[in-house]
């Protein structure tokens, strides 16, 4: 109950200041009384005062890893202007539209601001902020310089969520052109062709094959089109069940992913850039190897180089270099292995693996513009086959009468 009552709420007023003249706007407090009284305070004698009214549309959004880094980002700037902590919370949350994100900075704002050290208190909320993310945030804490950990979480969040943009519109793009080649023959072979099948009927004479190959399909279609999108559906919705519930076969999909043509090259390419990203993050920031190995474990977004990683942990642990160690997995290419090689005989560890995520970003992101560019033609022979066979197809007891005319 206590939590509830220290929930931080945004409130609008009506009032006249000092000089007498009417003015109105919006403060957060955590009642109605406090709020009044802080106004007081202000010089403001207060008319009206009330909750701020939720928005109809788009009031609570959904709070995505992108907020996450923004709000990471704003904090990290308030704190390097020597703003302390609990006010940071307080200029960040009054720029925020997001309502969801407002009440979560609110409930941790509320929580350091009674005292609950700032690592514990995101800890409280795990479904946004990781372990990765609170074990930085304490040594940050702990020593004393939490102004530069969150600028250099807020630099890791926006690598890494602007990568998992592009990978995501490299995943998107072939997805997107199968959708629009299967809508488009669906709508054909539904509404379309049967137009033609009715003009046939009146021929009087046998159709070409390939004619009533389509009018078969077209006929299959109108009768068992819902079976086909139930199917459809289905199979989406188990797939995703299944990778989301069993990690042996999440494990497969993740073997056989990056066996892929192209696509399966850019996601090899963003695990490594990742790889790279996070481990010269947390090293950086003064955690151990062997325990940064492990945040690195669960980000790299892939079984297989989660995998590596935790074989590289158990030979790091024994005494093995990193590089050699990284080399004997098999999965990690040349240019990863010897920058890796260059930072631990230089003791630059941090910094060659920062280069090595910056190569393998840019590498994805010429990867995801050469897709685009190469998908545009496929989507026009994609479609022209399907679209131009089926419209061939109808044509052709037309052609037919042409001839014997």
């Amino acid at each position: 109950m206590a939590a509830k009552t220290e929930k931080l709420q945004a409130f609008v007023w009506e009032g006249k200041d000092r000089k007498g003249n009417k003015s109105k706007g919006e403060v957060n407090g955590t009642n109605l009384a406090l709020v009044k009284a802080q106004l007081r305070k202000q010089g403001i004698i207060p008319d009206k005062v009330k909750k701020k009214p939720k928005p109809l549309f788009g009031g609570s959004k959904k709070i995505t890893p992108f907020d996450i880094a923004m709000f990471t980002r704003q904090m990290a700037t308030m704190m390097k202007a020597g703003v302390p902590l609990v006010q940071s919370f307080d200029i960040v949350t009054d720029g925020l539209e997001n309502q969801g994100l407002r009440e979560l900075i609110a409930a941790v704002r509320n929580d350091v601001a009674s005292g609950t050290s700032f690592a514990n208190a995101l800890r409280r909320h795990p479904k946004y902020f990781d372990n990765l993310y609170c074990n930085l945030v304490d040594s940050g804490e702990k020593a004393g310089a939490l102004e530069q950990m969150l600028d250099r979480i807020a630099m890791y969040l926006e690598k890494t969520e602007t990568l998992k943009k592009k990978v995501k519109k490299a995943m998107t793009y072939p997805i997107a052109v199968v959708v629009v080649a299967i809508v488009v023959t669906a709508i054909l072979l539904v509404k379309v062709v049967p137009q033609f099948e009715s003009l046939f009927q009146g021929f009087g004479a046998d159709l070409p094959v390939f004619t009533q190959f389509i009018i078969g399909i077209s006929e299959w279609m109108q009768k068992w089109w819902f079976v086909v999108l139930l199917g459809i559906v289905g199979t989406i919705f188990l797939f995703k069940e299944a990778k989301k519930k069993s990690l042996k076969f999440s494990d497969f999909v993740d073997k056989y992913v990056l066996k892929l043509p192209i696509v399966g090259e850019i996601l090899d390419k963003s695990a490594v850039a990742k790889f790279g990203r996070v481990l010269s993050t947390t090293f950086a920031s003064g955690v151990p190897l062997v325990d940064a190995l492990d945040s690195v474990a669960g980000a790299t977004g892939n079984a297989v180089y989660r995998d590596a990683v935790m074989k590289i942990k158990d030979d790091v642990s024994s005494g093995t270099q990193l590089q050699a160690s990284m080399k004997t997995t098999g999965v990690f290419p040349v240019m990863a292995v010897q920058l890796t090689s260059i930072g631990e005989e230089s003791g630059n560890l941090d910094e060659m693996l920062e280069k090595v995520a910056d190569h393998y970003e840019g590498v994805v992101d010429d990867m995801v513009d050469n897709l685009t560019a190469l998908m545009e033609p496929m989507i026009m022979a994609v479609l022209g086959v399907l679209v131009g066979g089926l419209i061939i197809g109808m044509y052709l007891p037309i052609f037919q009468m042409g001839q014997v005319v």
